[in-house]
């Protein structure tokens, strides 16, 4: 055994230390009294708790977006960042289910509402619903999210037909201790404790116990001669609370089953039959608090696609949201307190839109769109993630090889713009940032015409993450088979061409329109290969840091209207616009936007200046793609490309020198041969042609 192996003492010792001081203490009811006027926020309903919650792991305000990123979705501190979300259309999505939330907590009228998530097959709305409910049950456990409930104890002392394996009974819907006051009491409680609340929000129970809990109350005050004080001292316990979907407390998934056998039992509980010889079918002792709303009390409700339940089935939701109660059969009404979140797919939601018998469900619910991630880098994350994620072979991934892949599939969910300026791939990279939304694209009108001509909105429709995800696990396995010890943009490409018509979620009538868009990513990526292997063949990072410093020095002149020193000489000249346009060029800015570019890249050395950082062509990315162009302008010329043509081998002094020039920009070596083959024989052509 070595020095760094767990032993079981060490992690029992960790276990016992993640949990709750009081996890297995029972406490009075005048000791939680207490608690609640020192720490009020212990008797938040549900939407308050997880609304806090999203705030409690950490935000991060986007000032351009308007948009606020919480940890626990873009790091998920928990586990180490392995369950990430990415794309700014996701986190915008994210956003706007917790101002619901939040809005909820301020009893503004979501909290009446179901949180639908809509979105595609694979769009991450799952993935963040299983989110939420993880770090709920996280959040419950720490003592910034603690809540307590209660349980009755030695009933057969006081109710004689009381079975004596009932003689402790926890609260059935785990309600909170201040539901044991009656209304006018506990009004007056809750008042001091908002004066003590420091939160946006203010504390409000007006609930009823349930059933059997009033069943007991009702009996042991007839016995105490209505003595609350004697009930609650002899006869109550509070206990901690704490959510765990496993164990169904305060968080519960819902599912629906076979449209034949659907129960509205399993939404609100049924009789406990093995109660029922010993209690009576009436009596309220008899009930199973079983369903899922029960369950859910306190928490969250996740109802898994939703929309597939029978329409006469989403009625028992139409008061579980409206009015915050259940109706069991042959029982009166419960309270009940929790974030009530749907999911459902897009052909569901189609199905039920139109439905004039789906009005009162559909007006109490607050959609909340999960579109497809629509920028590609964006997209690649997730697919890196994936990678991370697993044990994948020792394998290369090449340049471009996840980006070309995400823009595919980003190909397929954006709307064709209406405008002959704008082309598809020229909207999907302005989606990705590459261009400036002041000059060359309004980025903001497309995203308008974009959610003005799409069915439901941008992004509702498209390839799945999960097909791209497959194609590349495929890819990867193909290449291992095969003996390659890479994965490049060009074998995935393959895949995703074999496989089109073979995806079940992939209609037939958008085959030929994807593969016109598979044909516009090949052909991007044959662009960024012959970037890849010019800047191989005549990259030099000395150069371009020189000639860097020479166009800024000549740009601020030009602005400032002054003069620079000679590089030669030093002698004092005018900014050389030859020299200054023939690096512009390069970007095909035309000459009646020059003055435009040259403030950008002034503005941009100017605040970094500011930080302190020093002037690096390299963190530009229009400026350094510029600066390159300009300096394989400069030296195509002292090339060899007849070498380049006609060689077979790999094993002269200068194809060794462009290979090593590929390594450098992350090309593994046998990469590097197969995009010299693919695209230096393209460059050499059209150079020797030239």
């Amino acid at each position: 055994m070595t020095g760094d192996t767990e032993t079981l003492e060490t992690l029992s010792t960790d276990y016992q230390e993640s949990m709750p001081a009081d996890l297995r203490e029972t406490h009075s009811f005048d000791w939680y009294l207490q608690e609640a006027y020192d720490d009020p926020k212990i008797t938040r309903n549900a939407h308050q708790r997880v609304a806090d919650m999203f705030d409690f792991y950490g935000t991060t305000y986007d000032e351009t977006e308007g948009v606020v990123e919480y940890r626990l979705a873009s790091e998920d501190p928990l586990d180490d960042g392995e369950n990430t979300f990415y794309g700014r259309i996701v986190h915008q999505s994210i956003h706007e289910f917790v101002n619901k939330v939040k809005s909820g907590a301020r009893r503004l009228g979501p909290e009446r509402r179901i949180k639908l998530l809509l979105g595609p097959v694979g769009s991450g709305k799952s993935h963040f619903d299983r989110q939420v409910r993880r770090y709920f049950e996280d959040y419950t456990l720490r003592d910034d999210g603690r809540m307590y409930t209660f349980r009755w104890t030695d009933l057969t002392d006081v109710i004689a037909d009381q079975d004596p394996t009932d003689d402790v009974v926890r609260s059935p819907m785990n309600q909170d201790p201040l539901v044991l006051l009656p209304l006018e009491q506990r009004r007056s409680v809750i008042e001091d404790i908002n004066e003590r609340l420091d939160a946006p929000y203010t504390i409000r129970n007006e609930q009823s116990l349930d059933p059997e809990s009033e069943f007991y109350m009702d009996r042991l005050l007839a016995h105490y001669d209505d003595d609350l004080q004697a009930v609650l001292e002899n006869h109550v316990e509070v206990v901690r609370l704490v959510a765990d979907e496993n164990k169904r407390q305060a968080v519960e998934t819902f599912e629906p089953k076979d449209k034949k056998n659907q129960d509205e039992t399993e939404l609100t509980g049924d009789v406990n039959y093995s109660k029922i010889a010993v209690y009576g079918e009436s009596d309220p002792r008899a009930f199973d608090y079983s369903g899922a709303f029960c369950n859910a009390n306190r928490g969250i409700f996740s109802g898994e696609e939703l929309l597939k339940l029978q329409r006469e089935f989403l009625y028992d939701f139409l008061h579980a949201t409206q009015e915050a109660t259940i109706k069991p059969k042959n029982n009166p009404r419960i309270d009940i307190d929790q974030v009530i979140v749907g999911r459902t797919n897009m052909p569901e939601y189609k199905d039920k839109k139109g439905d004039e018998k789906m009005e009162a469900f559909n007006d109490r619910t607050k959609r909340i769109d999960f579109p497809y991630v629509l920028a590609y880098e964006e997209e690649a994350r997730i697919y890196g993630k994936m990678l991370e994620n697993a044990d994948v072979p020792d394998i290369d991934v090449e340049p471009h090889t996840l980006e070309m892949a995400g823009l595919f599939g980003v190909l397929t969910r954006i709307e064709e713009p209406d405008t002959e300026t704008v082309d598809l791939l020229s909207k999907a990279k302005a989606y990705n940032g590459e261009i400036d939304e002041g000059e060359d694209v309004d980025v903001k009108k497309l995203r308008e015409e974009a959610a003005t001509s799409a069915e439901i909105g941008e992004g509702m429709e498209g390839i799945s993450p999960r097909f791209i995800g497959d194609e590349i696990a495929e890819a990867i396995m193909d290449s291992k088979h095969r003996q390659r010890g890479f994965l490049s943009p060009l074998t995935v490409f393959n895949f995703f061409e074999e496989n089109l018509e073979h995806h079940g979620s992939i209609a037939a009538d958008a085959f030929e329109r994807y593969y016109r868009y598979l044909e516009v990513v090949r052909e991007e990526y044959r662009e960024r290969a012959i970037e890849d292997v010019r800047h191989a063949l005549a990259y030099d990072l000395e150069e371009i840091q020189r000639q860097g410093e020479k166009y800024m020095d000549h740009v601020m002149a030009y602005i400032d209207d002054d003069t620079v020193a000679d590089d030669f000489t030093g002698r004092e000249q005018e900014p050389d616009e030859t020299f200054l346009r023939s690096v512009e060029e390069k970007l095909d800015i035309p000459e009646d936007r020059k003055d435009d570019f040259r403030q950008e890249v002034s503005n941009w050395v100017s605040r970094r200046a500011r930080g302190g950082e020093a002037f690096d062509p390299q963190d530009n990315e229009r400026l350094r793609r510029a600066l390159e162009r300009k300096l394989w302008e400069d030296k195509k010329h002292n090339i060899n490309f007849s070498a380049l043509v006609s060689a077979n081998e790999f094993d002269d002094d200068e194809r060794s020198a462009w290979i090593a020039g590929l390594i450098d920009q992350g090309y593994s070596e046998a990469g590097a041969k197969e995009v010299l083959e693919f695209a230096g024989a393209e460059v050499a052509r059209s150079e020797i042609e030239d």
